[in-house]
This record gives structure tokens, sequence and C-alpha cells, in this order.
């Protein structure tokens, strides 16, 4: 089964976020059947039998195995690891980083990052119809600013540094050149299951 499942459509997305739905596909990280799943859930099998080939037919889940048990065949479904809901989804109002001109705002940060989303949800697809790989770096890690100044000083000193890189290896003439789309970002780190206070400045 593919790690990742990117929803693209809005009928998915409102198939997926059901809430009886949410709480299928999260127990079905493992291989589960209607009868294994009803004590987990305190619902009826029958109704659960309804929302399985709800997410079935929609691609959301997939039969794993089937065992015969008297008269009847109990199938095992299993989800996909994880799904993300791309910003097409939202495809009349989604963010577009054009729309911004403060670089140092949420608002276009998070435009960025819905680009990102689509672009990397088309490159996902594509890689699994061509059977090939995609080449993708990122880094991720956390920084603690002394003050509000240390943070401005290096956002000035990233921007340069990055600057200069990407010019020294950027070639708008190389034969068989292909373009690559870089993000770098910075933002207050959010601890899960913690409400947090916005700083002041």
């Amino acid at each position: 089964m593919n790690e990742i499942e990117v929803i693209r459509d809005a009928s998915t997305a409102r198939i997926a976020l059901d809430p009886i739905r949410l709480r299928l596909l999260a127990e079905l990280a493992t291989p589960e059947s209607a009868t294994t799943l009803e004590p987990l859930l305190g619902i009826p099998r029958q109704k659960i039998n309804y929302h399985l080939r709800t997410l079935e037919e929609h691609g959301l889940i997939q039969l794993v195995s089937e065992r015969r048990v008297r008269n009847t065949t109990e199938r095992f479904l299993q989800a996909s690891s994880s799904y993300v809901i791309s910003p097409d989804v939202f495809e009349q109002v989604q963010p577009d980083p054009r729309h911004s001109q403060d670089h140092r705002s949420l608002g276009w940060l998070l435009a960025v990052t819905a680009q990102l989303m689509r672009d990397l949800g088309e490159l996902l697809i594509g890689s699994r119809r061509a059977g090939r790989k995609v080449a993708t770096f990122a880094l991720d890690g956390e920084i603690r600013f002394a003050s509000a100044a240390a943070r401005t000083q290096f956002a000035t000193e990233l921007s340069a540094a990055v600057t200069t890189l990407a010019a020294k290896y950027h070639d708008e003439n190389a034969p068989g050149g292909r373009p690559h789309r870089m993000v770098v970002a910075v933002h207050p780190s959010v601890r899960p299951g913690r409400r947090r206070t916005l700083p002041s400045d």
C-alpha cells in the first residue's frame, strides 16, 4: 500500500471527514473487519459495513484478505498510512502566494505552503504512474532566538546566504536542466496538544 494518499477532490474529502469514517480510517491503520471494529466503535456492524463500503468505493481503504466464517465471508480492509487533503479541494478559494506582497506575513507563508502541497501532490501522483522516484530534499529543525532582533538578523543573513547559493548553482541555459522549486520557512514552534500564547513581537 502507498505510504501517503493525496485527496484532491471535494467529494472524497467530504467522505473522509465524516467523524465516524475518520475514526474508521484511524482504526484501519492495521487490517480490520466490520466484526473486529464493532466492539472498538460501539456501533452496529451493519452501520460499520455501510461506512466501509463508502470508504472503499472512494479508494480510501483497500481489501487485504478474506476468510470464510460459517455462512459469511469476513472481509479485512486497511487504510493507507496517512492522508493529505490538497488545497485543490478548495479550488475556488485556495490561497495563492502571488496575491500577497508581505513575504514575512503568516498569510503569505500559508499560501506558499498550500502551493507546495499542490505541487507535491502532483509529483506524488505522477511518480506513481511512471513508477519512478522523485528526487527531493528537505531540512527540518528548531532554533531558539534570544530576542526579536536576533530573529530579524537571522532572517536577513539566511536570505542573503540562500540567495548567494542559489545564484551559484542556477543555470538558466543548461541543456536538459530542470527547474526546482525552493521554499525556506521559519515560524514559531507549536507543541502538539498544548495551547500556545502568541508572542507580542
